[in-house]
């Protein structure tokens, strides 16, 4: 039995998974706001309860929003500030007495989809979250590729490719960096965007349903946001070249997306065709959970140890 958790900044859900996959158990609970030691305190609680219920031991797999530093092993960039330069791993090993593994919750999502998601069966899969800010993880061959300085995915920090666009306004990201692709195509973005352009403050919901009831301004928008996201995407798949871009996040959830961006795709990547598919998620929200799941194989041994 696999066990994941999804540790968010006001949610953490866990699943239970069983060998093929299927879900066995699933809560979710709300996230000790700025507490370590009771958020370590409540994810045990939820493994406990797992594995009571079940009566079943599990290997368990964490996600987080941030990433392990190579240096030391904290917790880092996580905008959970509570949790950075805690060694998380290594706390929650102690606790639930096996190793724990923690991944970046964006790997977490990628390796979902491409296990057994819209991306099943792909060797070099990219997923990309689309949603508050924006993220993304590399898979492959059914591993996440965190990289040397354990930031591979991050092209959200990238700068925008001026090309795509006469005039590019400029952005300050929280970051401190300028001109940031999250800037542009997170939510905020959008409706930044929108609000810049027209005076209106939308959200990306609202926008899509004016463009769809032939609002102009709105169709102008989204006409700007899928050129952006499509260079920006043309920029990771110029490096990486997946066979699948898995997008996810709330803004996955616009449907001209599916049919925009491969056909603008062409203009920013160095090929004479695009064969990398851009699909939509499988699972959902539950991606993060379930990838977190999937961190270890079937085969898992669950004894006392530290996390890796």
């Amino acid at each position: 039995m696999r066990i994941g958790v999804d540790l968010g900044g006001t949610k953490i859900e866990a699943i239970a998974l069983g060998g093929a996959g299927e879900t066995l158990w699933r809560r979710r609970v709300a996230t000790p706001a700025g507490d370590y030691a009771a958020t370590l305190r409540t994810i045990a609680a939820l493994v406990g309860a797992i594995e009571r219920e079940l009566g079943s031991r599990g290997s368990v797999g964490v996600g987080i929003p941030g990433a392990l530093s190579r240096v030391t092993g904290r917790v880092k960039n996580a905008n959970s500030t509570h949790l950075n330069d805690r060694a998380l791993g290594d706390d929650l090993a102690r606790m639930l007495a096996r190793p724990v593994r923690v991944e970046n919750d964006a790997n977490c999502f990628a390796l979902s989809e491409a296990s057994d998601g819209a991306a099943a069966g792909a060797r070099v899969v990219f997923g990309v979250i689309l949603g508050t800010g924006v993220g993304g993880g590399l898979v492959v061959d059914g591993t996440p590729w965190t990289g040397a300085d354990a930031i591979a995915g991050e092209w959200g920090h990238n700068e925008m490719p001026a090309r795509v666009e006469a005039g590019l306004p400029d952005t300050t990201c929280w970051c401190g960096r300028v001109r940031c692709i999250e800037t542009y195509v997170s939510g905020p973005g959008l409706a930044t965007d929108h609000a810049r352009r027209t005076g209106e403050h939308l959200d990306a919901a609202a926008i899509a349903a004016q463009a769809a009831a032939g609002d102009a301004a709105a169709r102008a928008t989204l006409e700007r946001f899928h050129e952006r996201l499509a260079g920006a995407l043309g920029g990771v798949i110029n490096v990486v070249d997946p066979d699948v871009v898995v997008l996810g996040g709330g803004l996955s959830n616009l449907d001209s997306l599916y049919a925009e961006l491969p056909a603008r795709l062409g203009r920013h990547v160095f090929s004479d065709r695009v064969a990398t598919r851009i699909a939509k998620n499988r699972h959902g929200d539950s991606s993060g959970v379930r990838g977190a799941a999937w961190l270890w194989p079937a085969d898992a041994h669950h004894d006392a140890g530290s996390s890796r």
